[in-house]
């Protein structure tokens, strides 16, 4: 079976960072995404996802993230149910976040402190899934080059490619 999310929006609040009694670290934000067509009154509607991230990551997240921040989650649907203080039980539907990649530089949301770019942020947070799979200069197959080099740069050379060589 497969219990996979992937989204991307933007949050509607700070994160809140909160510690566990064994000091594990716990961030819970929730982020707006918009639906991909309009209603029909030609407006954009947009969904308010729960979302929770664990560990490092959420220290991470409540560090760089702020309200207004384009952020991008891959993790998993979990749903859970309490009873709240008036005694009835709470359903709730949440995202557990795997990853959470920030999408833009710091400084490029609302009122931002400098030019830092979430991208390095520590923890290793590179990318959607696990974490730099095949650093560069790690051959892969695809060759020894590093990783500013652009194989599509050419001399301004015409490219000498058969019609029978294309996939279409």
């Amino acid at each position: 079976m497969i219990n996979r999310v992937v989204l991307v929006g933007r949050l509607t609040k700070d994160p809140e960072l909160r510690y566990t009694a064994n000091g594990i670290a716990v961030a819970t934000f929730t982020l707006a995404v918009n639906r991909p067509f309009s209603n029909q009154q030609g407006n954009r509607e947009a969904d308010f996802i729960n979302t929770v991230v664990w560990r490092k990551q959420a220290e991470n997240v409540a560090n760089y993230l702020k309200k207004g921040s384009m952020a991008g989650v891959d993790g998993r649907i979990q749903t859970r149910s309490f009873d709240n203080n008036e005694g009835r039980r709470v359903f709730m539907t949440e995202v557990v976040a795997e990853s959470v990649q920030f999408l833009e530089p710091r400084g490029s949301s609302q009122g931002s402190q400098s030019g830092d770019t979430g991208q390095g942020a520590p923890g290793g947070q590179s990318g959607f899934g696990a974490p730099n799979q095949q650093g560069a200069g790690s051959g892969g197959g695809y060759g020894q080059s590093s990783s500013n080099d652009d194989p599509f740069a050419g001399e301004g050379k015409p490219i000498d490619i058969d019609d029978d060589d294309l996939p279409f």
